[in-house]
């Protein structure tokens, strides 16, 4: 007759496989089961550049391209830089800035967001932003979908102003 343990042992060893195994999956509420969905088929960013600003403490400014060679519109909702406690997307239009809550990219579309025009300000900027580094963009669309992308962080030359020449003039809300 065996001993009690080597009768039990391929038992436990059953149960501690099952255990492990346990282990490995994620639970229907956990941080990889809600992770945002991926971007939308078709939506890509290019040219992505934060630019510092002269003054500490001002806002930076943000420019890139977003593509959509996709079927559909796309509508960017809103979007956040790492390391800027806010970002609001703006428009300069006949020397006037003022913040836009949304835009539309079209099915086979793109927009551009430049110095002068559309634009992206990014606001309370942290010290670890610096020229020469990176810092993450990340889109987010009104039906949820998000991009992030990298921007290349660039200092603005003394003279340049903000956005390429906007210095000076009403920006609407005071920044």
């Amino acid at each position: 007759m065996l001993p009690a343990r080597l009768t039990f042992a391929p038992a436990l060893l059953g149960l501690a496989v099952l255990a492990l195994s346990a282990c490995q999956q994620q639970p229907a509420g956990s941080a990889e089961a809600t992770a945002a969905p991926e971007a939308k088929p078709g939506l890509t960013v290019t040219e992505g550049r934060l630019m510092l600003p002269v003054v500490k403490g001002n806002p930076a400014g943000i420019y890139f391209t977003l593509t959509n060679t996709g079927d559909k519109a796309g509508t960017l909702a809103a979007v956040s830089i790492d390391g800027a406690a806010k970002a609001e997307m703006h428009e300069t239009k006949g020397g006037k800035m003022s913040a836009v809550p949304q835009i539309e990219v079209a099915a086979g579309g793109t927009v551009r967001f430049e110095p002068g025009a559309l634009h992206v300000m990014a606001f309370e900027l942290d010290d670890k932003l610096a020229a020469g580094g990176t810092a993450e963009m990340t889109l987010t669309f009104a039906d949820g979908d998000k991009l992030s992308v990298p921007l290349k962080i660039e200092a603005r030359a003394a003279g340049e102003g903000m956005a390429g020449g906007m210095a000076g003039m009403d920006q609407g809300s005071g920044h």
